[in-house]
């Protein structure tokens, strides 16, 4: 939770708001069951009479009235007629004087009096009313009340119909405007949670891939690319879903949980024991559904990761895959890693499935629970129609603030899981990583290129032995270095040193006299023309490619850049030349025109210094020839550096030094010519490629 309060900070503005927004919506939506019983128990029970004594009469209903109580201190006499009353006379009619809270104190009398009038007529004795008949009968007298000043009013022109179609419409429309205010906060909020998610969702996007991009090689050791993906995409999208929904359900639920509790007992005191079962009943069956589905969603993120992987590996190495006829193999592999990830998520989506219907039933059962027992009560007139009405819909409310913790419930505990594995990639530290900005050291802009190793060791993490040993030697400015040895001698390990892909356990290794790990990786990269051993093109088209090294490069330099890698004979056949669009991964071009892509994409930087990782493997003779002939053109011109690790004699024979690598140690080191009569090893290496007589 601390990884989405911390990205959650930038939008505490906003959050305030829609929390607040959340709290009017509930609020509102709290007090809509109220009005809705006002138009059961006053507009239609009661005729739409609010008031607890009559607010006007006439002289012979007070004359009548005032036999069996003292009604006249709460009365008095007008000048103007009241607009509702068309028949009142100002003379003798009588008006009401006494505000609510009086008229209060008047409604015992009233009634009473309303009582004996009452039994008169029905030709039956004046029942004596105790103070227990008031707490038993309160509601029926205050029916019998309102209904027989609905009569009264009648007798001074009053329009029973229009006095209670008014009470409706009145009540109706407070609803409309509550349900009119309600709809635009929701509208409003809707907007702000998807801003804050969408913002949350991209900021955490931003940081894991910065993060990733500034992994060495060890850090992606320890994590794999599909589960680096599955980190980026899926966990991110379940902690953006949890921050939409926390927003509309964390504060939501609560508020009108509690806030629906207290409206019930408020409107029922007899009937709340109801409440309080429904919600243990809730509260257990949560407790036992998560407590078992919770440990499921770490391993369904897990599963996710390997299924990720599977899929990758099988469509990247399709070709091999069917090459060796072992398809069946494969889907074997893929099925076997869909399953286990099918039986996890059937297993919890099983658990679900059994919380919906039974809080369903929870829900139904309340309900018919409650209108049995509040039946009783109506019929016993303990409780109006409309608040056994509105205890109902609050009823409902309790339970579905249930089911919205429920459902954050089966969401947090997986956007938990997403969040930790979140928090390992942004909390991991970097094994490559600047020194702080008053050590750095710079080159002023564009280095000399002269790269020396003094005495460099180094093995990987966690290894016992050193891949690499004392290796020591220098490369002046305009110089080519090559390397070559047997394979697993440490030559590309040796090269990746210089980008800092790794950095060295022993030793040190210098530009222009300044140990690198005290430049900026930033500027050292800058000074560097990388070239891998496998030629990587990224979807686009050439030209995209070509300007990785350099933004603002010219027609003119994409050219030359072509010209010198040997590459116009396929880029300048297409008509779209330099716009040829590049598929995914440059998998519609060769593995040599990749390569020699790679090597114009390096040319087009004109770095001090060029770094060639067996970069030239996939290329025939004659094209090999011919781009070793124009790049020493290329790059003597502009006296760069240049490294290359090479399996090929001929690739390397004419550079300036030559080191021969055998099991992380150099055993040669010299010219082409000094190699052959002083290292045994170079000899092997070359009478294995080249005749006698091109060894001359």
């Amino acid at each position: 939770m601390k990884l989405i309060f911390r990205y959650l900070k930038p939008f505490l503005i906003p959050a305030a708001i829609s929390i607040a927004l959340l709290f009017a919506q509930n609020i509102a939506d709290l007090f809509l069951p109220r009005y809705m019983s006002q138009i059961v128990d006053i507009g239609i029970m009661q005729g739409g009479v609010t008031e607890a004594i009559p607010a006007a009469m006439s002289a012979r209903a007070m004359e009548e009235l005032s036999k069996y109580a003292d009604l006249a201190g709460a009365y008095e006499h007008t000048t103007t007629a009241p607009s509702d009353f068309p028949d009142f006379d100002t003379a003798r009619d009588w008006v009401v004087a006494a505000d609510a809270e009086t008229q209060q104190k008047y409604f015992r009398e009233y009634t009473k009096a309303v009582i004996a009038v009452r039994a008169i007529q029905a030709g039956s004795p004046i029942p004596e009313i105790s103070e227990n008949d008031w707490v038993i009968n309160g509601l029926q007298y205050t029916q019998t009340g309102a209904q027989f000043s609905r009569d009264l009013y009648a007798e001074i022109g009053a329009n029973k119909h229009t006095i209670q179609q008014r009470s409706i419409l009145q009540t109706g429309l407070i609803m409309l405007a509550i349900t009119l205010f309600t709809a635009l906060i929701t509208v409003l909020n809707g907007f702000l949670t998807a801003k804050i998610s969408t913002g949350i969702g991209r900021h955490l996007r931003h940081d894991v891939f910065t993060k990733v991009q500034s992994f060495s090689p060890s850090e992606f050791d320890h994590f794999s690319t599909a589960t680096l993906i599955t980190r980026c995409t899926n966990d991110v999208q379940q902690v953006q879903m949890v921050a939409m929904m926390g927003l509309r359900m964390v504060f939501s639920a609560p508020i009108m949980g509690v806030g629906g509790i207290v409206m019930a007992v408020n409107t029922s005191a007899t009937l709340s024991w109801i409440v309080v079962v429904a919600v243990i009943l809730l509260l257990l069956l949560q407790v036992v559904i998560f407590g078992k589905a919770i440990p499921k969603f770490e391993i369904m993120q897990k599963l996710q990761d390997k299924l990720n992987l599977v899929t990758r590996e099988t469509l990247t190495g399709m070709m091999v895959i069917r090459a060796f006829g072992n398809e069946e193999r494969e889907l074997g592999r893929f099925e076997e890693a869909n399953r286990e990830i099918r039986d996890t998520n059937r297993f919890v989506q099983r658990l679900f499935a059994i919380m919906q219907p039974t809080m369903n039933f929870i829900m139904g059962g309340t309900t018919l629970v409650v209108i049995f027992l509040g039946s009783q009560l109506v019929a016993a007139n303990n409780l109006q129609v409309g608040q056994m009405m509105a205890f109902m819909q609050y009823v409902m409310q309790i339970i579905m603030s249930f089911l919205m913790i429920g459902m954050m419930f089966m969401m947090i505990p997986r956007a938990l899981v997403s969040a930790k594995r979140i928090q390992e990639v942004l909390g991991k530290d970097t094994s490559i990583h600047d020194k702080p900005e008053g050590e750095l050291q710079t080159l002023g802009g564009r280095a000399i290129g002269e790269l020396a190793f003094n005495n460099v060791s180094f093995k990987y993490q966690d290894a016992e032995a050193c891949v690499l040993e004392n290796i020591s030697f220098t490369a002046k400015s305009g110089e080519t270095i090559a390397f070559i040895g047997s394979t697993g001698s440490g030559k590309s390990t040796l090269i990746n040193l210089i980008p800092r892909f790794y950095d060295v356990t022993d030793g040190s290794i210098t530009l222009d006299g300044v140990d690198i790990r005290d430049i900026s990786v930033h500027e050292l990269r800058n000074n560097l023309g990388y070239v891998p051993q496998k030629g990587i093109l990224f979807s686009g088209n050439i030209e995209s490619n070509l300007n990785f090294g350099k933004e603002d490069a010219t027609v003119e330099e994409y050219r030359e850049s072509v010209k010198v890698a040997q590459a116009e004979d396929f880029v300048y056949a297409d008509k779209d030349g330099l716009r040829t669009e590049i598929a995914q991964s440059g998998d519609n071009v060769s593995g040599g025109q990749k390569q020699r892509l790679s090597i114009a994409r390096a040319l087009v930087k004109k770095p001090p210094i060029y770094i060639f990782d067996d970069s030239f493997s996939a290329l025939d003779f004659k094209t090999d020839a011919a781009l070793r002939r124009a790049l020493r053109e290329y790059t003597g011109s502009g006296s760069a550096t240049v490294l290359i690790v090479a399996q090929r004699i001929s690739t390397i024979m004419n550079a300036h030094q030559i080191i021969v690598l055998d099991a992380g140690k150099i055993v040669g080191k010299g010219t082409h010519a000094e190699l052959l009569k002083t290292c045994e090893e170079y000899r092997e290496i070359a009478e294995s490629q080249l005749s006698k007589e091109e060894l001359q």
